[in-house]
């Protein structure tokens, strides 16, 4: 290794952290959302997870394997509806990007099988009722994606779940 090769790592190695995670929004033909009940900590979750970058793993791609994973359901995301920069307090930063899942069919719904390694149950909750569901910044991430669905505006720049600019 170079002298110039050996800077550049420890530059590289002295950036900040941070951390990145990617979900789908479902939604059935009533426009229920489907939410997971995860064991692990308080709230309902979308189906979704941490991006895996030390292998390359893309937002989309996690989107999609995290759906997979934790519902049995392997399903290419669709557009996406909004990016969010998440601060927390014993944590490094969080871009959560939110992808658009598409309205499901009751056989797509039928064919979940829930990891339960994480998660306790799934349901379709109305979108006024999602306050009693969703906790923090996720809760107006997703708030701001139902309203990108229903404007069919383009997709939207949150910090802490409120809008930007």
């Amino acid at each position: 290794m170079t002298s110039t090769d050996a800077d550049y790592a420890t530059y590289i190695a002295g950036l900040p952290r941070v951390l990145s995670g990617a979900a789908c929004l479902f939604r059935d033909e009533r426009g229920r959302v489907l939410l997971v009940e995860p064991n692990y900590r308080a709230g309902w979750a979308l189906p979704g997870g941490t991006v895996e970058s030390q292998t390359g793993e893309s937002p989309r791609q996690a989107a999609r394997r995290e759906t997979l994973e934790e519902t049995g359901l392997d399903l290419a995301p669709g557009r996406l509806l909004a990016v969010d920069w998440v601060r927390g307090p014993d944590r490094p930063p969080i871009v959560a990007y939110l992808y658009d899942g598409g309205v499901l069919t009751p056989e797509r719904f039928a064919a979940i099988r829930l990891q339960e390694e994480e998660l306790v149950s799934w349901k379709l909750v109305a979108p006024n009722e999602l306050d009693g569901y969703l906790l923090g910044s996720l809760r107006q991430r997703v708030r701001a994606a139902l309203e990108v669905l229903a404007s069919g505006g383009g997709t939207v720049e949150l910090e802490d779940g409120e809008p930007v600019g």
